[in-house]
């Protein structure tokens, strides 16, 4: 089970943005490679906390990760499984460690190496609420750019294969060094010299795939999961871009969900709930039969224990809400309406409400609160 992030980075879940970076730069510096030379366990602790500080840093993935944990970024999704290296974190988070390791890891300069990155490619899921219940494993043909096998580059006459040019200028302060984007190469720090037919000017070609993505039970509508390096090829050595799926659930014809909780309306005819009945109602999990008493009132809502949505989290399930109306016949025959003509001043048909019998408004308050 991985790590909370909170946890890894040694800050409080109401922590500041200031003091998530804060403490971020404190176990970069603490774990960093050139300070641990060859420990294994270091490198993973710096892994860790990078893609800590990439989830909790950003607003949007800091919200999602409060409210769904790590099961929001399974499935291959997020930084933190499988896409991310020494590279991807020094090009990425190289501001934070500033100068404190003067030349940086593996080659790349405390300003961090530009490596170039492919563009992402979005996708649509459509899901059924069945599937969103129970998880899926859907097969999805995705058609990105990848390197041509007989593409070749060489290294950047511009940068000499840095990514980034510098610049000194003469300001009143004195010379300040900048570094910017490599013009000629856009910062991937490499040039094509051998195009093949058919490419483009990056040497990338289209290429058809089938990707598996495997969708965890309790996604909501409009969540997007993340591929790491699932989109499209970047020139030469660089990253490959990111595949996003969009989750859409398609309506169910019963039934509708709230948070966790599922509803649907059953409609029962008067005798039944004079009566009683036994009723077999269809769920996510398949038929189930409930039992009405004798006299229920329209209105009554029916709570059936875990059979709802699982939580994202993996902490238990929803609940089924049985929503009960009595169904009032608009069409009567002569027979039936004499009866209950010879009923309406019966004392058995004179509405006594208990008083504990919540009217309408009262169940919706509660439902809400």
């Amino acid at each position: 089970m991985k790590e909370d992030y909170y946890k890894i980075l040694g800050v409080s879940k109401s922590a500041s943005a200031s003091e998530i970076k804060k403490a971020y730069r404190k176990k970069a510096l603490q774990y960093h490679p050139d300070k641990n030379p060859g420990d294994a366990n270091a490198e993973q602790q710096f892994k860790n906390a990078a893609e800590a500080y990439e989830i909790l840093s950003d607003q949007q993935k800091r919200q999602q990760y409060d409210q769904f944990g790590h099961a929001a970024f399974e499935g291959g999704q997020g930084f933190g499984s499988g896409g991310m290296n020494m590279e991807d974190i020094f090009s990425q988070f190289g501001d934070i460690f500033g100068s404190a390791f003067g030349g940086g890891f593996g080659g790349f300069s405390s300003a961090g190496r530009r490596t170039s990155k492919g563009t992402n490619l979005r996708v649509r899921v459509k899901l059924t609420l069945e599937e969103l219940v129970l998880g899926v494993e859907k097969k999805i043909k995705v058609k990105r750019k990848v390197q041509a096998p007989e593409a070749r580059f060489s290294s950047c006459g511009t940068c000499g294969g840095s990514g980034q040019v510098m610049r000194v200028t003469n300001t009143v302060l004195g010379r300040m060094q900048t570094a910017s984007t490599c013009p000629t190469c856009g910062g991937s720090g490499q040039t094509l010299v051998n195009r093949p037919p058919g490419s483009d000017a990056n040497g990338l070609i289209t290429k058809e795939e089938l990707v598996s993505v495997n969708i965890p039970a309790g996604v909501e509508d409009g969540m997007q999961l993340k591929m790491s390096e699932k989109g499209n090829d970047a020139p030469g050595n660089g990253i490959s871009g990111d595949l996003i799926i969009l989750i859409q659930v398609q309506p169910h014809k019963s039934l509708s969900r709230e948070g966790d909780n599922l509803h649907m309306n059953l409609y029962v005819s008067l005798p039944e709930a004079i009566l009683g009945a036994s009723k077999e109602i269809e769920t996510v999990q398949g038929p189930v039969r409930i039992r009405l008493e004798a006299g229920i009132q329209s209105g009554k809502i029916l709570r059936l224990k875990g059979k709802g949505i699982p939580s994202l989290n993996g902490y238990g399930k929803g609940d089924l809400l049985v929503h009960v109306n009595v169904w009032t016949p608009q069409h009567l025959s002569k027979e039936q309406k004499e009866f209950f003509e010879s009923m309406r001043d019966d004392e058995h048909f004179v509405p006594e409400p208990k008083k504990g019998d919540k009217s309408f408004f009262d169940r919706v308050k509660d439902m809400f609160s």
